[in-house]
């Protein structure tokens, strides 16, 4: 085995261990959901990959271009991309020979009763013990030289890793990324719900006032009791305790925003103070095809480095049983005077391979290769595990979002019977052939259907974030420039 290795390193310059092959991810052809399966010949359009411009805002749009430079935590991302690149160069350095230049000056003495003493038995005539040595100077000047040869692929190993290691931060950075994005229009879509809902409570406060002005009047002309002047009053508050909570929302949205784009509380709120209507999702969302999700995902790329990292790291354990081969030298200049340091005679050097080979290690080297294989298990398992999860995200968003849209249009429908009834309720209250409890009951189930009908919308935008999050869009450099139909809004009032 040990030849072969050895023969093969040496006249192919292959590495030691197991070539690392991109795993197949586990993902339909066609289609996310099994049950509609697209036909053989329908392709579906890929998602945009700025997918915040499908819901025609601007100012959305801006925020979302701010992110990737602003967001504290797409910064911390980018520092340790540099940093593994940086480690991936470090590794890179043992490819090459390592030259240090050193230059020394040393002034001796040499004790008389040391081992100079055992040089006077060898000059004849000399009567005395030792012989006395001047103080001498000693200059040198040189250059030492030493390279690993990497014949069984170790070093070589080390680079894959530190390089697969770069990329799984290069892929962290840009799930970094992904996440504020998605995290921005989730907070944005909440903040205009938010604003929308405190409309409503608005609108809904002067329907409040204007019953409980009717009451009151119907009061004082003594044709009702103080009953449903006091009852309408108490709707009316109940209404108007609504706002505070909202605001209290709407501030907190605000501040979030302001977080994801790395600037203090109350920044942006009047930029984003203005109330305007939640962004209403396309009418059609590209998902594009389920075998490129893990092209476009950046935590399934980041899993795929981190598996090839542990299987280049297999490599360097196996590497690690076969000799180790340097090359060392030192060339130089030696000379008790100064004048004579570069003379030709004063050169002096050495050159030589050494060979380390392991012999006893009580088990080390094989503990560590085994606990590399069993690293390289669990990543390939990790790799797994988050193809699966990012194909349930997927498959999850898409059913919330259709099923969402249904509701959204039964709620529409709701709202619009509520209001009707309302209008009815009151004109009976009016001509006195009315009840006041029917148009208390129809004033609460108009203000619950608005409520109601607006929260759904919003959660339709979100569910559309969401959508696009799982898709992975939202990193990549080049953005296909596809225009966006604006889509028909829909008030609630």
């Amino acid at each position: 085995m040990f030849y072969a290795a050895a023969g093969c390193a040496l006249l192919s310059g292959c590495a030691l261990g197991p070539d690392f092959a991109p795993p197949d991810p586990p993902l339909p052809d066609s289609s996310f959901e099994r049950s509609n399966a697209s036909p053989p010949d329908a392709i579906p359009a890929p998602p945009d990959p700025q997918w915040w411009r499908a819901f025609c805002d601007p100012l959305l749009t801006r925020l979302e271009k701010r992110v990737a430079q602003d967001n504290l935590d797409v910064q911390t991302a980018t520092i340790r991309l540099a940093e593994s690149r940086f480690e991936r160069n470090v590794a890179a350095a043992a490819q090459f020979p390592g030259v240090n230049a050193s230059g020394r000056f040393q002034r001796e003495l040499y004790s008389a009763n040391g081992i100079a003493s055992l040089l006077g038995a060898l000059i004849p005539g000399n009567q005395s013990n030792g012989v006395n040595i001047p103080p001498i100077s000693d200059y040198t000047v040189g250059l030492d030289a030493s390279w690993e040869l990497d014949l069984w692929g170790h070093v070589r190993r080390q680079v894959e890793s530190a390089e697969a290691q770069a990329q799984q931060s290069e892929e962290m950075r840009r799930d970094a990324l992904v996440s504020s994005e998605a995290e921005l229009a989730r907070d944005y879509i909440q903040l205009r719900g938010v604003q929308t809902q405190i409309k409503i409570a608005e609108a809904n406060l002067k329907v409040s006032q204007e019953i409980q002005r009717v009451a009151e009047e119907r009061q004082a002309k003594g044709i009702r009791t103080g009953y449903e002047a006091q009852t309408s009053a108490a709707q009316t508050e109940s209404v108007r305790a609504q706002i505070p909570a909202l605001a209290s929302d709407e501030s907190r949205y605000v501040n979030a925003i302001g977080f994801l784009l790395g600037e203090p509380p109350e920044t942006l709120k009047g930029e984003l103070g203005a109330g305007k209507r939640v962004p209403l999702a396309p009418p059609r969302t590209p998902v594009g095809l389920p075998s490129e999700l893990a092209r476009r995902r950046p935590d399934i790329r980041a899993a795929e480095a981190q598996l090839h990292s542990a299987t280049a790291e297999i490599g360097v354990a196996v590497a690690s049983f076969y000799p180790t081969v340097k090359l060392n030298g030192t060339i130089g200049f030696d000379a008790l005077n100064l004048k004579k340091l570069f003379w030709g005679s004063s050169l002096q050097y050495n050159a030589g391979p050494s060979v380390s080979l392991p012999i006893f290690d009580a088990g080390r080297l094989k503990g560590t290769l085994e606990l590399r294989k069993a690293q390289q298990q669990e990543a390939a398992v990790a790799y797994q595990k988050t193809v699966l999860q990012a194909w349930r995200e997927v498959v999850d968003a898409l059913v919330a979002h259709r099923e969402e849209l249904q509701r959204r249009a039964r709620l529409k429908a709701q709202f619009d019977h509520a209001r009707a009834a309302l209008g009815i309720a009151k004109d009976r209250y009016k001509q006195g052939v009315g009840d006041f409890l029917s148009v208390l009951d129809a004033e609460r189930s108009m203000l619950q259907a608005a409520q109601q009908y607006e929260t759904s919308a919003t959660n339709v935008s979100l569910d559309l974030v969401q959508l696009y999050k799982a898709l992975g869009g939202g990193w990549e450099e080049v953005y296909p420039e596809a225009p966006s139909p604006e889509p028909e809004i829909v008030s609630a009032l």
